[in-house]
């Protein structure tokens, strides 16, 4: 594949999230400039990722030829407005927030060529699962080279654009809902007697297989439930399913208003 220049307007944790996945893969980072307005998050970045190039100038970073807008989505609107100029009728425009449309974009930019991608943190060790939409001004060939590059961060596959909201919820941010509550078991265990690696890894296997139980095809959500007959926090699962219902939706709601 021919090397592209890539930019990336944002240098915050997704930047850094997706950079560390095309370092894993060897990906040649000498052709990415990343623009963000704090000098502190540029030189972090060029610490750990030598061979990039940063600056102040979110102009600089629009002017390559695939463009990742980094940015939440109440800075955008304003942030194109400064850089529509440098953005290329030829750039392909990838961006990585929900909320916003295909059609917000290409109102803004000289470029119809627009990606949304819904990234996974698990991007970081090229486990992500990344939905993305192409606008249809893309040609097959546009699409084989943005796949190329984002497969190499885990699966990417394309979705309907007002799919994308609902993945954010059920598979971006489906980490946070776990993360802190499989850290509480591994500290648990290791209270109760297992070393720090007996611990992880009793946790880990189990979540692991537990998963693949769940999802197997031969057994029904009742059968896998009836598997373990005692439920040590199973009075709280109103609670939970509660919990769920009322932040997950309420978020969803918010930030499937396009604007």
């Amino acid at each position: 594949m021919k090397a592209q220049s890539i930019g990336f307007i944002g240098g915050g944790r997704i930047t850094r999230i997706i950079l560390q996945g095309l370092n894993n893969e060897q990906f040649d980072l000498s052709s990415v400039v990343i623009s963000d307005t704090n000098p502190d998050v540029l030189t972090r970045l060029k610490a750990q990722f030598h061979a990039v190039q940063t600056t102040a100038d979110n102009q600089i970073a629009a002017n390559q030829q695939l463009v990742f807008i980094a940015l939440h989505p109440p800075v955008i609107m304003e942030v194109l407005d400064e850089i529509h100029e440098k953005i290329s009728s030829d750039a392909i425009v990838i961006s990585l927030a929900p909320k916003l449309s295909i059609q917000k974009f290409q109102a803004k930019l000289n470029s119809a060529k627009i990606v949304r991608m819904i990234p996974n943190a698990t991007s970081i060790i090229n486990e992500g699962y990344n939905p993305l939409c192409f606008s249809k001004e893309m040609s097959a060939a546009d699409r084989r080279n943005i796949l190329k590059i984002l497969e190499k961060l885990g699966p990417a596959f394309e979705v309907e654009e007002k799919q994308l909201e609902a993945y954010a919820i059920v598979s971006a941010m489906a980490p946070t809902y776990f993360w802190f509550q499989w850290k509480k078991l591994v500290e648990l265990g290791q209270e109760m007697g297992l070393n720090p690696v007996q611990s992880e890894q009793a946790v880990y296997q189990s979540l692991k297989a537990a998963l693949n139980v769940q999802f197997n095809e031969m057994l029904s959500y009742e059968e896998v439930n009836d598997l373990i007959p005692v439920k040590p926090i199973g009075d709280h699962e109103t609670e939970v399913i509660s919990i769920y219902e009322e932040k997950l939706k309420a978020l969803f709601q918010k930030i499937s208003s396009q604007t």
